[in-house]
Order: C-alpha cells, then sequence, then structure tokens
C-alpha cells in the first residue's frame, strides 16, 4: 500500500459525523470572511438545496454590509466576533474565507464548538499550527473540508484514476507551472496581507498549494525531499513592505521516486507561449497533459488519445461545495479531507523553506504525522 493510500486509509475514520442530517433537514451556514472568496463560495452555498445562511462575521463593515445584501434571502445575523458567531446553535456549519494566517485557529475553535467546517486553503501556513490542526480533525466527530477545489473535478478524478490504475504506465516525473502576467493588483481586496509571507504564507503556500495538491494527487504519495531557488525578482519591494516572491524554481523527489519539477512566477508575458498553469505527467508510456486529459504515447508515429471519454455534461462550477454538503448528510469522506489539506500545505511549507534556508528539507522535519 502506498503511503498516500495508506494515509487516506488512516485518515477514512475522521470524518463520519456525529450525526446525520436528513436530506430534508435545513443545514444552517455561516461565514467567517466575507472578502472575494467568502463572498464567491457564499453564492455557490446559497444555491445549494436546503441551505440557510443564518450567520456572516467579519472585521470590515462594507464586506459585511454586502453579504449581508447578497444573503439576504435568508436574512443573517451579523457580527464582528467569530467566537460570539460559534455559540449559535443554529449553526451547524461554517465557511471560513480570512487570510491564511487565521485559518488554523478559527478551524479548530469552529471544529471544538461541534461545527462542519470548510476551510479555504491552505490549511496552515506552518507546519506546527498543521499538527495543532490534525489533532483537532482527529478528535472531531464532524466534516472538514479543504478548499483544494480541483478535488471535486470529475474530468480530473477520472484522469488520475486512469493513470493510477496503470493506463499509461508507470508515472516517473512531474513538471507543472503557474505562470501569471502580472503581479497580483497593488491596491486589491487582498493587498493589505497577501504580500505579506508572515500573513499569507508567501505565494507558494497561499497560490501553489493547488497546483502541488494536484501534483502530490497524481504521484499518489508525497515529497520526501525538496530544494528549490527564489525571490523578488521583479516586484522588489513593490508594494512597499512586501515580504513574499514572485518567482522560484522547486524540484521535489517523492517517496515513491517520482521526481517533480515545479516553477511559478508572476512575469511571465501574456503574449508568449507557455503561460498559465499546467501539469505534464510523465510515465513509461508517455505522457498526459492533465488540463486536456490526453495521453501522448512515447516514440514517432504515435498519436495522442483522450484518457477519459468526453462528457456532454459540463463541470458544476459548485461541485466542491455541493460535496461538503452532501457529506454532511451522509457522513461520507469528503473528497479533499483532512489528510489532502495536511498534505498539501506541508509540500507547499517545503519547498518556501527549501528557498528561505538554501537547502534540501525533508518532509520528516514538519514534523507531522499523517
Amino acid at each position: 500500500m502506498s503511503k498516500l493510500n495508506r494515509r487516506h486509509f488512516l485518515f477514512g475514520s475522521l470524518a463520519v459525523p456525529i450525526f446525520g442530517q436528513s436530506a430534508q433537514e435545513e443545514i444552517g451556514t455561516a461565514f467567517i470572511g466575507t472578502g472575494n472568496r467568502g463572498s464567491y463560495l457564499l453564492k455557490q452555498a446559497m444555491s445549494q438545496p436546503g441551505v440557510k445562511i443564518v450567520a456572516l462575521c467579519d472585521i470590515k463593515p462594507d464586506r459585511l454590509d454586502k453579504a449581508a445584501t447578497t444573503a439576504g434571502r435568508d436574512k443573517p445575523a451579523t457580527y464582528t466576533d467569530y467566537t460570539r458567531m460559534l455559540e449559535r446553535d443554529d449553526v451547524k456549519a461554517v465557511f471560513i474565507a480570512t487570510p491564511c494566517d487565521l485559518h488554523v485557529e478559527m478551524a479548530i475553535a469552529a471544529l471544538k464548538a461541534g461545527k462542519h467546517v470548510y476551510c479555504e486553503k491552505p490549511a496552515g501556513i506552518t507546519p506546527e499550527s498543521i499538527r495543532e490542526l490534525v489533532k483537532a480533525v482527529r478528535q472531531a466527530k464532524t466534516i472538514f473540508q479543504i478548499g483544494q477545489q480541483m478535488r471535486a473535478s470529475r474530468r480530473l478524478r477520472q484522469t488520475i484514476q486512469r493513470i493510477h490504475d496503470g493506463a499509461v504506465g508507470k508515472v516517473i516525473m512531474v513538471k507543472a507551472a503557474r505562470h501569471a502576467g502580472d503581479d497580483l493588483a497593488h491596491n486589491g481586496p487582498s493587498a493589505d496581507w497577501f504580500f505579506n509571507a508572515a500573513r499569507s504564507g508567501d505565494v507558494i503556500v497561499e497560490m501553489a498549494v493547488h497546483n502541488l495538491d494536484e501534483c502530490n494527487w497524481v504521484i499518489n504519495s508525497y515529497p520526501e525531499r525538496a530544494a528549490g531557488f527564489g525571490g523578488t525578482l521583479l516586484w522588489k519591494n513593490d508594494p512597499p513592505g512586501r515580504t513574499n516572491m514572485d518567482g522560484y524554481t522547486l524540484s521535489y523527489e517523492y517517496q515513491n521516486g517520482v521526481k517533480l519539477s515545479f516553477i511559478q512566477m508572476f512575469f511571465h508575458p501574456d503574449s508568449m507561449p507557455g503561460g498559465g498553469q499546467y501539469a505534464y505527467v510523465y510515465t513509461t508510456e508517455g505522457a498526459v497533459d492533465l488540463n486536456s486529459s490526453m495521453f501522448y504515447p512515447r516514440g514517432r508515429g504515435g498519436s495522442p488519445k483522450p484518457l477519459v471519454e468526453k462528457s456532454a455534461e459540463r463541470e458544476n462550477p459548485d461541485a466542491h461545495v455541493a460535496d461538503f454538503y452532501e457529506c454532511i448528510r451522509t457522513g461520507q469522506k469528503p473528497f479533499a479531507d483532512i489528510a489532502v489539506a495536511a498534505s498539501a500545505a506541508l509540500t507547499s511549507i517545503m519547498g518556501r523553506e527549501a528557498i528561505y534556508q538554501k537547502r534540501v528539507v525533508t518532509w520528516q522535519e514538519m514534523g507531522v504525522s499523517l
């Protein structure tokens, strides 16, 4: 049994709630953080059947007022202190969409209050905080789901399952990237914390945790060691006081021997090919482009072919949120449970620390038992 499979086995029992919710029973839902991401999730939650938004919390009045208007159908109460909101008996599920450094504190408080928790990624920005979150989830009897939305993609799930089943040979290497043509808006809604690495965990933890989770998923393991280089290469002290990177390269070696090359930058010209996000999975028989689910056989004369049948049914953009509520009602394990949450965040942190400390960093140093 691979490490990743074993980890999911060990965590399998953690997601079973102490009680189920019938299909007819209304699930009272609260939000902590109603900014850009929180507002998006709020609309997704409101579109789910049997969901009522009973409370909203934010420290910024304009965001709170806007969210209250969006959720006007349900007439939610509003708070600036999330601990008071968690005292409400009608709050059964809580969404956390705050700056990254607050995720663990708030998720643990909600779990201890007996709430089901949907926490935006990353799970945490330090190994120590993630260790505490894992402990809290182990002790809780409610659902915990991390906002690694790629896990809910039907196409990706089918594609990666085919890879795991051996349809394209054995995975030996992955090359992945996240390229942007410009920096995040310096006066945007997240500017007050995003550029502060002490709050965001740096761009690799705040952003690339999605891409690295996808790599962990398809490799079916977690990295044993990481090495890399990076820094603020173009946007130096811009905005003033900036402490996060704008470009880096990383190499990972996984426990099962697979190698990963990952790069992220904020200065790839839009007019030049090779931008955006991609993950290429190299195998003993060829390679798979995870963006298109196309398999490219190795050698001359091979023709590309789809790894999964193209579905006429469109992907549900609300699938991840729908899965959260389905798990609350049925007790089944979420697509993105605590094992996914912790391993994705720790993989990102390993890469960050390898760059910061200019040395090879190991999984063992993270000190989190999965």
